[in-house]
């Protein structure tokens, strides 16, 4: 019996045999040359070029200047003040759960900010409750999905956002308090800092940091007229104003080379005009300019270049991959990948519980760019989606995507990112559920029901594609 048992190195050789032998029969047995597969890779590589392209750097290099600027400027105290383990809860979720209203960012976008506030001291309960309603509580989505799938479920996807961010967040601190109890005992025993800049002048930076990255990631509204095409028919002039004042804050307040912000503002004024219609290119030399005034200097600044870059190398590598394989396995909107569209949308009609629940673990898988979860739920509807799954894929969808996922691993472990992704899924299963005996009344029979009622108008309102994402 004894000659049986395998010496540990001999163990780890066969595990290496058997890693390569799985390696050489998914290699040899590709399916090249079959229209799904093939597919199925080139939507992957147009995934992943469309999100290079629209937004590494509008969305994500402005997201790691902000969340390196949190972990530069701002002192662990203040964020424990209004976010720590130990701060009042209705403060310290209010926060967190609505303070993701005024940004225009997807689940990956979010990732970054949620990293900054985390490790300077932030609670797990309000750090998460940001990172669920961060990508679904902003206006602009707000008021698309009610201007085109209806007002109930606008204000459904509010006041869930809101309120499963808190409970998703009470939870998480619950489950993980031992270690949220320890957090708060070093936060307590850390000293204030002594100095720093005043609070005036943090304020102002962020503020003007958050408007750049909103302004240029303003969406393009269903309708020419109104507030929002007025602020997208002006966002890059509002947009470049705010660098402006970026520039000027970076030469008062950081005592940056004068000479130097010169240069930047000229290299990104030339790109503008030798590049009209492309404004992505000079936000582009902008960003490399303000990574060469940053780059090796002493005190904050330098700080602030290094915690963006740290950010910029943990995060990209994993949602380019994360990107790469959902696109592999579902494509892109009005695309199909190696799963056939047809038995997502066959699986979410109705609203049972088996195709709420089929709708928040998809939801998981799929990458939604800010605002185009609305037309892609309003094409499900109208192929016979009901309100709940239309609900919980609303909450599911922006807030959750396997690039986040990779990303989450990263920053807060394994054990985390698994029970707050479960949470997600039954809460996003709940809320649609909860539409559930409305939607079945609105049709005129009892919930449980699984007959249609033809007349239109007890379906969800379907109006024209609208204009989403960028």
């Amino acid at each position: 019996m004894s000659s049986l048992t395998l010496n540990p190195a001999i163990r780890h050789e066969l595990k290496i045999f058997g890693l390569l032998a799985a390696v050489f029969a998914a290699v040899y047995f590709l399916p090249v040359g079959t229209p799904r597969f093939d597919g199925a890779v080139s939507e992957a590589l147009e995934l992943t070029k469309w999100y290079a392209r629209e937004h590494v750097v509008l969305c994500l290099l402005p997201a790691f200047w902000i969340a390196g600027a949190i972990a530069a400027f701002v002192s662990q105290a203040s964020v424990m003040r209004f976010l720590g383990p130990t701060a009042p809860k209705p403060l310290a979720y209010g926060v967190g759960s609505v303070s993701g209203t005024i940004l225009a960012v997807c689940s990956c976008t979010v990732l970054p900010l949620f990293s900054g506030i985390y490790r300077m001291g932030a609670g797990l309960g309000p750090a998460t409750a940001f990172l669920y309603s961060g990508p679904a509580i902003n206006v602009l989505a707000i008021v698309l999905t009610a201007k085109v799938l209806g007002v109930q479920l606008g204000l459904a996807r509010a006041a869930g956002a809101v309120g499963f961010s808190v409970v998703i967040g009470l939870l998480m601190a619950l489950i993980f308090r031992h270690e949220e109890r320890q957090k708060a005992a070093v936060a307590v025993a850390s000293p204030e800092p002594e100095g720093g800049r005043p609070l005036s002048q943090t304020s102002a930076f962020f503020a003007v940091l958050v408007g750049i990255l909103v302004f240029a990631n303003w969406g393009a509204a269903s309708q020419t007229t109104g507030f929002f095409a007025a602020v997208y028919s002006t966002k890059w002039l509002v947009t470049s104003l705010l660098g402006a004042v970026l520039a000027t804050m970076l030469w008062r307040w950081f005592k940056f080379e004068s000479m130097r912000i010169a240069a930047v503002a000229v290299a990104t004024v030339i790109t503008a005009i030798a590049l009209p219609g492309h404004p992505t290119w000079p936000f582009l030399v902008a960003v490399l300019g303000l990574a060469w005034l940053t780059a090796g200097r002493e005190g904050e600044a330098g700080e602030w270049f290094n915690q963006a870059w740290d950010y910029t190398k943990q995060i990209v590598p994993l949602l380019l991959g994360g990107v790469l394989v959902a696109g592999f396995l579902l494509g892109r909107p009005g695309h199909e990948g190696m799963i056939p569209s047809e038995w997502i949308s066959s699986l979410v009609g109705g609203n049972s519980i088996a195709s709420n629940l089929f709708a928040a673990v998809s939801g998981a898988f799929m990458y939604f760019a800010t605002l185009t979860e609305v037309p892609i739920v309003q094409g499900l509807v109208g192929s016979g989606m009901g309100a709940g799954p239309s609900l919980a894929l609303l909450l599911a969808g922006p807030a959750l995507s396997l690039p986040a996922m990779l990303v989450l691993n990263s920053i807060v472990g394994p054990k985390k990112t698994g029970t707050l992704h479960v949470g997600r899924h039954r809460d996003g299963d709940d809320h649609g559920l909860g539409l559930r005996p409305l939607a079945e009344l609105r049709r005129g029979h009892p919930a449980g029901d699984d007959h249609e009622n033809p007349d239109p108008r007890f379906r969800l309102r379907q109006m024209p594609r609208a204009h989403g994402g960028r």
